[in-house]
Parts: C-alpha cells; structure tokens; sequence
C-alpha cells in the first residue's frame, strides 16, 4: 500500500513540481539581469515566480498579480524578457484550476491586451503585426489546451462524485433489504413462538383434566408442555437476537422470481408458516416454472423445531427461485438435504444452461441476504459462488439442536 506524502496540505509531488516551475521562471529572471531594466527587471521576475507557488490554490488572484507586474514591465518600456513565460503559466493555471470558467475567459481577454501591448514594443526588424501574431498564436494555444486539462478534470472529478454516490446508494439498499429481512425473520419467529404458547395452554388445559383421572396421560402432556417450553424459549432468544443484532450490510444479490404456469407468480400469504412436508408441492410449482430439479435425500431426516424447519424450507425457496431467475427456464438443478446427526445440509447446484424469463418479478425475500441472514440466526453458514461448469452453487450448513431426551439425561 503505498501513502501520498502531503506538504502544506498539498501532495507532496504537485509542491516539488511548482517549486520547479518557479525556479525555472527564477532562472530566466537572473539570465535578464543585463537586459533593460537590470536588476529592478530581474526583481520583477523574482516576484512572478514567487506568485507562481501558489497557482494551484489561488489562480485567479496569482494571475492576477501577474499581469500587474507585467503591466509595470510593459510602462518601464523593458519589452518582453525570458521571464515573461510566467504569463503564460499563470494563464494556464487560471483556466485550469479556477472555480469558474469566467476568469479563465477574463485572463485571456487580458493575456490578448498584453500580446498586443508586447508586440509594440518588439524591435522593428520585423511588421508588428508578425509580432501579434506569433504572440497570439502562443497564447491561444495555451489556453485551449487549459480549457480541455480543466474539461477531462472536471469530467473525472464528476466520475468519481457520482461512483461515489452510487456506492453510498448501494450501501443503504443493502442496510435497507437486510432490514427489511430481518424484520420478515422476526416475524415469522414470533409466529412460531405464538404457536408453541398455544400448543402448551392447550396441553397445560389438557392436564388439569386429566390429572386425577389418567395421571399417566397427564405427566405426558405436562412433557409436552415442558418441552414446547423450552423450544419456545429458544426461538425467543433468538427472535430477540435478531433484532437487536447490528444489521450487516452486504451486495444484494438481484431479486428473483417465482412463475406460475400460468405467467402469474406462486405468492404466499404474509403470515403463512411453511412446514418441509410442503417442499414436494414447492419443487412442483418450480417445475411447472420450467425448471428442472431432482431432488435428493441423503440421511435420515429428524424433526426440527419450527423456527429451523422454517428456515430450511426458506432456503430451498430462494436457491431455486434465484436458479430460476439467473440460470433461467429449462435449466437443471441437482437439490440436496443432507441429514446427519449434527446438522442438516442444504445444497442447490445449477448448470446454469436455461434461458431468461420473459417476466421476471420480484419476490418477497432478498436472495443471498435473505439466505444469510436466516442461516445466521440459527449459528449456520452460507457458501454460494459460480461452478467451473458455469452454473451457480449454494450450500447451507444449519446445526441441529440437541434432542430433549439427550438434554434431561446429562442434567
């Protein structure tokens, strides 16, 4: 990584060249010293490059002194010396560099005054008006040449303005879609915890009736209750993880869609928890979408807590609704669950070998954010990337939760 040095709040290399540049002024001012004028002339050069430091940061004002002293060069009748060349960079530098064009047109209108002012006073070997001439030729070049340095700065520095202001656009969409997710996530959890409050009132009612007739029956619905308990808990304590956890903001991937047969889009109501025993009817309507998946079971599949199931149901929606967004209609997708004790696996693999939908549409969650947002309130991991065969791979590591038996024993 390599650091600018700075000097006077200035870059370090734009310092070193305007102290080259007056010296070169400086130079040609001590070359003058026996033309007209002498020392007093060589003075007056001295002090062009001197304002000549500062042409970078006050243009206007550096040009401005400038042509005064070369007004005064002018009434001593000295004509034009070496030195003069400072004109020329100051006009530069006031096209260049100042805030409005105006004064580089105000220079130029001055520089032209000058030119003709110093080709008065040229010796007579040749028509002034060869003089004028030449002398304006010069000072036109220069300052076309810097209107277009001020035009291709101006363009680069409003370049980089906008680059800027799309990536700090970026940013908030991103802060905003895994906002938005994380309230989805909350959400959803709040309706499993409100289904396992339900569930236990029911068994809690269960047992009071009971208790007496079929206490047998009753010490299992109070297992029920203690089990649904402490599941609930659980969801609760990561319900309130999510939302209090600082939200991450990350590249959002593009939304992607979910079509009908019929050209429409597959929705679900907003408060409707899907169960992994739907995952068959989910895979049909992808089918019917155009895309083809074959689905894969390996392991044994355990039941999971419903914020899990939940999630795991949600991650299979969006690997294949992005499948089908991006690698389109037609393409193949290889879907796997892999259940072992520890964890459940999901992984979704695409040849990416379809075509594009005529309609895309959105949908209602927000691709990989969505996917690693859920994955993480559950301590998993998300890998997703292109394959070598140009398709796109995504896998989900979600940790099974330990089975009530196993917990009541090791207390």
């Amino acid at each position: 990584m390599t650091v600018d040095r700075v000097i006077f709040g200035r870059p370090l290399r734009s310092v070193a060249f305007d102290v080259a540049v007056s010296g070169f002024v400086a130079l040609f001012a001590v070359i003058e010293v026996a033309q007209p004028g002498g020392w007093t002339a060589t003075l007056v050069g001295f002090a062009m490059a001197l304002a000549l430091l500062f042409r970078r940061t006050h243009p206007s004002a550096v040009a401005a002194v400038v042509a005064v002293l070369a007004l005064a060069q002018v009434l001593a009748h000295w004509g034009p010396l070496g030195y003069d060349v400072a004109v020329l960079i100051a006009l530069y530098s006031v096209v260049k560099y100042a805030d409005r064009l105006r004064d580089g047109i105000a220079a130029g209108i001055v520089a032209a005054v000058g030119v003709v002012l110093a080709a008065l006073q040229v010796p007579r070997s040749a028509a002034w008006w060869a003089s004028v001439l030449w002398f304006g030729m010069v000072t036109a070049a220069v300052w076309l040449v810097g209107l277009n340095v001020r035009t291709r700065r101006l363009y680069v520095l409003s370049l980089e303005e906008r680059a800027a202001t799309l990536e700090r656009e970026r940013e908030a969409e991103s802060r905003a879609a895994v906002a938005e997710e994380r309230t989805r996530i909350a959400r959803e959890l709040h309706d499993v915890v409100a289904h396992s409050m339900a569930v236990m009132i029911v068994q809690a009612d269960g047992v009071r009736y009971t208790l007496d007739r079929d206490p047998a029956t009753a010490r299992e619905a109070a297992k029920v209750v203690a089990d649904t308990g402490r599941q609930a808990l659980e969801e609760m304590r990561r319900l309130v993880g999510v939302l209090r956890e600082p939200s991450r903001p990350e590249p959002a991937g593009p939304p992607a869609a979910v079509a009908a047969p019929d050209g429409g889009l597959s929705a679900e109501p907003a408060h409707r928890r899907p169960a992994l025993v739907e995952l068959p009817d989910l895979l049909d309507r992808f089918r019917a979408a155009g895309l083809a998946v074959d689905c894969a079971t390996t392991g044994e599949p355990a039941p999971l807590p419903p914020g899990l199931e939940l999630t795991v149901y949600r991650v299979v929606q969006e690997s294949l609704t992005n499948a089908l967004k991006h690698a389109g209609v037609g393409a193949s997708v290889e879907l796997n669950l892999d259940w072992s004790p520890s964890a459940v696996v999901v992984r979704a693999v695409d040849d990416g070998r379809g075509r594009p939908m005529v309609r895309p549409a959105p949908s209602g969650g927000h691709g990989l954010v969505g996917m690693r947002e859920r994955v993480g309130v559950y301590d998993g991991s998300l890998t997703a990337g292109p394959t070598l065969g140009g398709g796109w791979r995504v896998e989900a590591r979600l940790p099974l939760p330990s089975a009530p038996g196993t917990e009541e024993e090791a207390a």
